[in-house]
């Protein structure tokens, strides 16, 4: 079982380039991908960010600049990732991870339309799309 659901594929290595804020995923279905910490952070699956229920999201803002210290294993179906901003509640099962990396620009994007209808800029920090 690669997550929740299974056949979702698994993460087969997964590494963190702090000097760059860079999560390098590969998948066992040749899938690899590379997701700034900050999207990771602003994309938490935890409470804190996604509500409880539709319409209950928080955006998240500031986390230009936010790092993961620590990827800690759940199981055979996740990972916590400790943010540097002290953020750690969120598990990112396969299933999220996977799906995150597959729809990486577009969330992306969507993230940061959001940021500017709210009338939010970020900090002068480009974000490569990779």
């Amino acid at each position: 079982m690669s997550g929740l659901i299974q056949t979702t594929p698994c993460p087969i290595d997964i590494r963190l380039h702090q000097t760059s804020r860079l999560l390098e995923v590969k998948f066992d279905n040749a899938t690899e991908c590379m997701m700034s910490c900050e999207f990771l952070r602003v994309y938490s699956p935890s409470a804190e960010v996604r509500g409880h229920g539709h319409g209950q999201e928080t955006l998240q803002v500031g986390k230009e600049e936010v790092n993961i210290v620590a990827i800690e294993p759940v199981g055979n179906y996740a990972v916590k990732l400790v943010f540097s901003d002290g953020h750690d509640t969120g598990l990112y099962s396969w299933d999220y991870l996977y799906d995150l990396a597959k729809n990486y620009e577009a969330l992306w994007l969507e993230y940061l339309a959001k940021l500017s209808m709210a009338g939010i800029k970020r900090k002068g920090i480009k974000l490569k799309m990779i």
